[in-house]
């Protein structure tokens, strides 16, 4: 009874205060054996690497849902289940593509060499002038407008490939790494919100030198024969753009703007400009787009599970707590296993779930709410994730942090001739890295870092904080990005890289579970420490 007693007064303790507790409650509670036989389950044999739209990945899912059910989370789901439903697209080249241009001298292109509709491209047809909208962004937050006040109705626009200072370490938009902003969806649907009833998209001669030939060839968009890994995007991207969208060549583009009297190099130079270029008409050809693209939806499913927050002041404010369950699949009679990419987080997930259960029971709850959150297909390019936040199950303005952990059992090795796996990191060794924790996210807040900081308190890891800008891209490489893009503030917990990387070798042997406990630990003090805190972590603009 005086155990009780002492527990509850401290639960009431810590509520009334608003400060972080030195330890969370049920930290203990989490332990290698466990973390261990977590990612056995998952990487075994029998769910043959989680690819998605497989019964592996189906069977992992179940026994996520199953450990969060046991473990005393809410069914927070669609229709109070514990799955975030979803759908995913796949395409198919349909028979009718044509792209006719009028004015020029072979008004008809040729399909695969001089053009090929995008795999986001709506079926139909457009027929219209070319208005020239250079690399057809509208980026307000960076001050960077290519449309202006033009009004493209009943017109196509023609805009470059990827963006402004694409490989520059000073660009205003990620440094130097490939933004959101160059997502080709989202200039698309800029476009289309402007008027524009086509989109012909053109190669980046200015940072790439390719005048001649198309930005990517073919074949490596639309496949002769079935691709051994389906490309997926999400629907509800997709399924917002209405017009057609192909791509043409270099020499195409120039064909057609030196019709207007104008010039491709010129032109392609002058949309690096700060802030934006001019759109410009180019008269002298009108353009005829028939495009057909099948799209055929994919149902998916993130697995999701709440601990309601006790505090009826901050209940309403969530922290989500993250890992990725799906994987590479299997191939040939090989098996890639995904333990450390990712049974290792979604371990840690299950093992964080059974410490606030523990602390519960003992009457100490959290002050916010946690949503544990275990997405699918993030090797698919973060689908599940991005999926959440274009659907979330509360509102994002209303999300305080994400926690997130992908690969966080092994120690980071980069061997010297890593190939294009480990472009931008420096090589290293495993032995040097043998307590050390990659921290991402950081810099867009530094009160989570100052956070991760004191949760680190008992756990005594090394946190190194180095790889938000970096040429590796490894910021956004996990699902943690969709969030920091949709300006909540987030973090990466990363071991690091290692040469057994998306291969078979990646295998529940290979992992370091004495400092995976540590690490989840940390995850599991630093979620308490923010759910239970009064204010809330700040987002930065980089």
């Amino acid at each position: 009874m005086r155990l009780t007693l002492l527990v509850t007064t401290f639960a009431i303790t810590g509520i009334a205060s608003g400060q972080p507790t030195d330890t969370a409650p049920g930290n203990s509670s989490i332990q290698a054996t466990e973390l261990e036989a977590h990612v056995r389950t998952l990487a075994s044999d029998d769910m043959q690497g989680r690819r998605t739209e497989t019964l592996g990945n189906r069977k992992a899912a179940a026994f996520i849902a199953t450990q969060f059910a046991r473990h005393g989370l809410g069914p927070i789901g669609s229709d109070r289940t514990y799955f975030h439903r979803f759908n995913l697209v796949t395409t198919q080249l349909g028979r009718d593509n044509r792209l006719d241009l009028s004015g020029l001298e072979r008004p008809t292109s040729n399909l695969g060499t001089e053009f090929y509709p995008d795999p986001i491209s709506a079926s139909g047809i457009a027929r219209g002038p070319i208005v020239f909208v250079g690399f057809g962004i509208d980026a307000p937050d960076l001050g960077h407008d290519d449309y202006g006040r033009t009004d493209l109705t009943g017109a196509v626009a023609m805009m470059l490939a990827h963006e402004p200072g694409e490989f520059r370490s000073d660009s205003r938009f990620d440094g130097q790494v490939r933004s959101e902003d160059a997502r080709l969806a989202r200039k698309v649907l800029a476009a289309q919100k402007h008027g524009a009833i086509g989109v012909l998209v053109a190669p980046d001669i200015h940072n790439h030198g390719r005048p001649n030939g198309l930005t990517r060839p073919m074949r490596s968009v639309w496949p002769n024969s079935p691709p051994s890994r389906t490309r997926y995007d999400v629907a509800h991207w997709v399924e917002a753009i209405t017009i057609p969208v192909v791509h043409v060549s270099g020499q195409r583009a120039t064909d057609i703007i030196a019709l207007a009297g104008q010039s491709f190099d010129e032109l392609a130079s002058a949309a690096e400009r700060t802030g934006g270029g001019q759109p410009t008409r180019l008269v002298g050809s009108e353009v005829e787009i028939s495009a057909s693209v099948r799209r055929v939806l994919v149902p998916n499913r993130n697995v999701v599970g709440l601990v309601e927050g006790v505090d009826p002041s901050y209940r309403d404010e969530w922290i989500i707590l993250s890992a990725h369950y799906d994987h590479e699949g299997s191939s040939a009679g090989r098996i890639f296993r995904g333990a450390d990419d990712d049974a290792s987080g979604v371990a840690g997930l299950i093992e964080i779930a059974e410490a606030y259960q523990l602390a519960a029971a003992r009457g100490v709850r959290p002050r916010r709410s946690i949503l544990f959150a275990a997405w699918n297909s993030e090797e698919q390019g973060l689908l599940g994730a991005w999926a959440y936040t274009e659907t979330p199950l509360h509102p994002l303005e209303r999300t305080v942090a994400v926690l997130n952990m992908d690969m966080i059992g092994r120690d980071e090795q980069i061997p010297n001739s890593g190939g294009p796996r480990f472009r931008g990191l420096s090589p290293q060794t495993a032995e040097s890295n043998r307590n050390a924790l990659n921290i991402l996210g950081y810099s867009r807040s530094p009160d989570l870092r100052d956070a991760a900081v004191r949760a680190n308190r008992a756990s005594r890891l090394e946190l190194r904080f180095r790889y938000d800008d970096n040429a590796s891209n490894l910021l956004r490489r996990s699902d943690q990005w969709p969030f920091l893009y949709r300006e909540v503030p987030a973090l990466f917990l990363h071991t690091g890289l290692h040469p057994d990387y998306h291969t078979e070798r990646d295998h529940p042997d290979t992992l370091h579970y004495e400092k995976m406990t540590r690490i989840v630990r940390l995850a599991h003090q630093l979620s308490w420490d923010l759910a239970t805190q009064d204010h809330r972590p700040v987002y930065v603009a980089p």
